[in-house]
């Protein structure tokens, strides 16, 4: 299961640098899924089967406060023990995403293809 940004966010900040994979992005950003991974290749296919351009800019997920790019999220598995997010958000936003929910093998997957 991915983690969501709720809109209690204050816009801290806190979150972004602790995330592992890059996906977190400030509201309005534009964002890339290479940003911060090893994908490089214009055509990849994801382990969930979704086909994406890793270096084609997409589109901000909110405009007003933080977000995380739940394809490239993975819970910080493989790489803390707790999402990283949640562990500093002062204001308990970073909460599981109901939307993607994935066994600990699938964000493993999902971590070292992000990461290979």
């Amino acid at each position: 299961m991915a983690i969501i940004i709720t809109d209690e966010c204050i816009n801290c900040g806190a979150c972004e640098p602790e995330c592992p994979n890059t996906a977190i992005y400030e509201g309005g950003e534009s964002w890339k899924y290479k940003d911060g991974t090893s994908l490089v290749d214009d055509k990849i296919a994801m382990p969930n089967g979704i086909e994406i351009n890793a270096n084609e800019e997409q589109t901000p997920i909110s405009d007003e406060f933080y977000f995380i790019a739940p394809d490239k999220c993975t819970e910080c598995v493989g790489f803390h023990e707790e999402p990283q997010c949640a562990a500093v958000c002062p204001v308990d936003c970073c909460v599981p995403d109901d939307d993607y929910v994935e066994t600990e093998d699938e964000l493993l997957t999902k971590q070292a293809f992000l990461h290979k």
